[in-house]
């Protein structure tokens, strides 16, 4: 048996020996595991990864990928015009697919037009934008140019709370925390957020505070509003604002229910719940109106798959009142480390997420980040860990077959062996892990990553003008339609 094989097995055995485990828990006697054992801080990776990387290492199927990439490369991608705009043609080595993020272009441009309006993005990532990193950066170009106070929606527990600079947020010890990272049934639906939090201490006090943060858009508490789910029991919330305390009732009749706590911009308040213990409790949203708001969306240890479990009422419950314009997909730090550069499985696995998020949230535009470099020790000298380039191509294929936009992080941050400039050039941009940006850098992704949109936008526009001028390029002879197709032409014909 050749050493590769070996390892997939032998990694095979461990993985699966992990999935037995969490499924004889299921049905073992619950005081025989600590709760806390479960909480999400000590879990480093989600058990949908697990199992997917367990059920591809026992198939050790040899798939024609590199035969498929070949194709690729020598063919173009050609689109079909929507809303009688057609980006220009691409090739999946620089594919962008701005083409398929028309409507968040459409959305930003009526912002423009008028300031009152509002554009909303979701920011699902995973320890790479822990703490509000680069999602706080992409947030503040956004509020720079199109206006927007607000740091958006925020969970009432997190792992970065004490480190987030955007929003101070404390919180009593005794709220039940259940994550889609690793609880498949949870007790209510999980929120946007994929969290749902119980105040489930009948004998003590269950509370969060919020403060404002630093940033300039962000030293108010905008509009706070409390989102909750369904139960059939009534509850009651108490916020402390200043010397003032407004007591209010949760009727939790809707799947997701919100409460405003006050109108207008505040510092900082602190909600006690109480006879509440029964009510899904999901966060608070703040923001002015009108503007730009980004939401950050981030889980340490997740690798995307667990999306794919959202219930999609739930999530259309929460578009109702969010109305979200762009939602980016931002993983792969978790995938790297299972000596494999075969992500079928992964690229399986994420194609159905980014489905269950097209049902989820209908009509949004749906942008993917790839991996950002990483760098291994390779005899001595750390280089671009060889499983980097196949997973940036796998999340570029996905990309592609679910008609999502996609910003290839390893080349916008230099490509091969730019990890080790980033962490060994002076000021240091990312840290000794050779895998995560500090703030420094997390700035300078954020940039990046702004800009690549932001070059989409501007094309869009002069598009735009043409379209209204009367000005075309090549014009598809489909009739116009709400959905944006692709077709391959070859670069030969």
């Amino acid at each position: 048996m050749n050493t590769k094989s070996y390892f997939f097995q032998s990694f095979a055995i461990v993985a699966l020996a992990f999935v037995a485990f969490i499924g004889f828990k299921q049905i073992l006697p619950d005081k025989i595991f600590s709760d806390s054992k479960v909480d999400s801080k000590n879990v480093l990776i989600d058990s949908l990864l697990l199992e997917s990387v367990a059920k591809d290492s026992l198939s050790l199927k040899s798939d024609s990928i590199e035969e498929s990439e070949r194709k690729l490369g020598q063919e173009k991608i050609v689109y079909d015009a929507s809303e009688g705009i057609e980006f220009p043609s691409e090739t999946f080595d620089n594919y962008k697919g701005y083409q398929y993020l028309i409507s968040f272009y459409e959305k930003l441009y009526q912002l423009e037009q008028n300031p009152q309006s509002k554009v909303r993005i979701a920011y699902y990532g995973d320890s790479m934008t822990d703490g509000d990193l680069i999602v706080q950066d992409v947030r503040t170009n956004y509020q720079d140019r199109f206006g927007g106070n607000g740091v958006g929606f925020v969970p009432i527990t997190s792992e970065s709370a004490a480190s987030r600079g955007s929003v101070k947020s404390t919180y009593s010890k005794n709220w039940k925390t259940q994550s889609y990272l690793n609880v498949k049934r949870p007790t209510s639906p999980f929120g946007v957020n994929g969290h749902v939090f119980f105040a489930n201490d009948k004998s003590n006090t269950t509370w969060v505070q919020y403060e404002a943060g630093l940033p300039k858009h962000t030293k108010t508490l905008d509009n706070p509003t409390l989102f909750y789910g369904r139960s059939s029991k009534k509850g009651n919330v108490n916020f402390i604002i200043g010397k003032d305390t407004l007591r209010r009732t949760l009727a939790p009749s809707n799947l997701v229910n919100s409460l405003k706590v006050t109108s207008g911009s505040i510092k900082g308040f602190k909600a006690n719940f109480i006879h509440a213990d029964s009510i899904p409790i999901y966060g608070f949203n703040f923001d002015n109106g009108s503007g730009v708001h980004v939401d950050n969306f981030s889980q340490r240890g997740n690798s995307g798959l667990p999306i794919s479990m959202f219930d999609a009422s739930v999530m259309k419950a929460f578009n109702n009142s969010l109305k979200y314009d762009l939602i980016i997909l931002h993983y792969g730090t978790n995938v790297l480390n299972y000596g494999t550069k075969n992500y079928f499985w992964y690229e399986k696995g994420m194609t159905k997420t980014v489905n269950k998020i097209k049902e989820s949230f209908p009509g949004v535009s749906i942008l993917i980040v790839s991996t950002a470099d990483k760098s291994t020790k390779y005899d001595l000298e750390m280089k671009t860990d060889s499983a980097v380039v196949p997973l940036m191509k796998a999340q570029k294929r996905y990309a592609l077959e679910t008609e999502s936009g996609f910003v290839n992080l390893y080349t916008l941050m230099g490509g091969d062996g730019s990890m080790v400039k980033w962490v060994d050039e002076a000021p240091a941009k990312a840290n000794k892990d050779y895998t995560h940006f500090n703030q420094r850098g997390a700035k300078a992704i954020g940039n990046l990553l702004y800009n690549q949109l932001n070059k989409g936008y501007e094309q869009y526009k002069v598009l735009r003008e043409k379209r209204e001028s009367g000005v075309t390029t090549r014009t598809s002879k489909k009739p116009k339609t709400d959905s944006v197709s692709v077709k391959i032409d070859s670069v030969n014909e």
